[in-house]
């Protein structure tokens, strides 16, 4: 909330994500930027996801520069989670 207080909204999806490291990075956080994690399906290899964030190896966040979540924002959170056996 401190970066988007700070920025308020209209900025590009990347603007907020450097001011989100900045904060990360003040807070000691071990974060990974842009992360490209594998896809499996049946055990094989199908393609990558780039997360925005994976912090401290159990945290993503997924950032969104629009005025609204909608469902689809929420689905995608979900297949991420599940694909990559997470809670």
């Amino acid at each position: 909330m401190k970066v988007h207080n700070a920025l308020g909204n209209g900025f590009q999806e990347v603007i907020y994500q450097r001011a989100l490291a900045i904060e990360l990075s003040k807070a000691g956080l071990a974060y990974s930027r842009e992360l490209d994690m594998i896809i499996y399906y049946d055990g094989i290899e199908i393609g990558t996801r780039r997360v925005d964030f994976f912090i401290e190896g159990s945290i993503m966040v997924e950032l969104k520069a629009i005025i609204a979540l909608e469902e689809v924002h929420l689905a995608q959170a979900m297949n991420y989670l599940e694909a990559y056996k997470m809670e």
